[in-house]
């Protein structure tokens, strides 16, 4: 298949890449400096672009069969729109050419998750240092929901440089209000290239933890 994989200089967009491509799927990474980029590969193409620029994003998702998003940014302390908007720009070009999967990274702790990663982020993380970024999430998610794409929103823990184990928790009952729990970008990747092909959580919002 051919893989359009947004935010891939990302730690969780690394590991789709490499992961799609030994899974022998034609991959295009979408980067906004591919300098940056160091992966190489036969099957790999690398584009450079914004998602916030439309005209990029347009000619990105043509041809394309599926979407994998792990879009994100470290503008924590100030107001944003990039995931939300970049999203909305996806969501277009993807209706515009007919692709129809959009498998997207968000995070645990938003929508009917809320509260479940722990009480070190819920009183001190989300509310102090990151209140924006989860804000723009919750925008991102509304405008995935509100698409008319087959999507899959992937909530994971807390993220870490752990290896692939292929042994995690997912679904509805995922989190704690008292500790946080953490899951490996690797595992991450891993769940979301699985979402090409099985349909279990199509238009839901799975979490993903250990």
């Amino acid at each position: 298949m051919n893989l359009l994989i947004i935010g891939a200089t990302g730690g969780t967009g690394q590991e789709l890449v490499k992961q799609a491509l030994e899974q022998g799927h034609r991959v295009t990474a979408f980067v906004r400096n591919p300098d940056k980029f160091k992966i190489k590969h036969s099957r790999l193409s690398v584009e450079k672009g914004d998602v916030l620029d439309y005209a990029s994003v347009d000619k990105v998702v043509r041809d394309q069969h599926i979407v994998l998003c792990a879009l994100g940014h470290k503008k924590w302390f100030v107001k944003t729109t990039i995931l939300s908007e970049g999203t909305k720009n996806l969501i277009n070009a993807m209706e515009k050419y007919g692709v129809k999967r959009f498998i997207c990274e968000t995070t645990l702790g938003i929508g009917n998750t809320r509260g479940k990663m722990g009480l070190y982020y819920s009183l001190f993380v989300i509310p102090v240092i990151i209140y924006s970024y989860f804000r723009d999430k919750e925008r991102q998610e509304r405008y995935i929901r509100e698409s008319d794409l087959n999507w899959v929103i992937v909530r994971p823990g807390q993220l870490t440089n752990g290896k692939r184990t292929g042994k995690y928790r997912h679904g509805k009952n995922i989190g704690n209000r008292i500790t946080t729990v953490s899951i490996s970008r690797a595992d991450v990747a891993d769940f979301m290239l699985n979402q090409i092909t099985d349909n279990i959580y199509l238009k839901k919002t799975p979490a993903i933890a250990y």
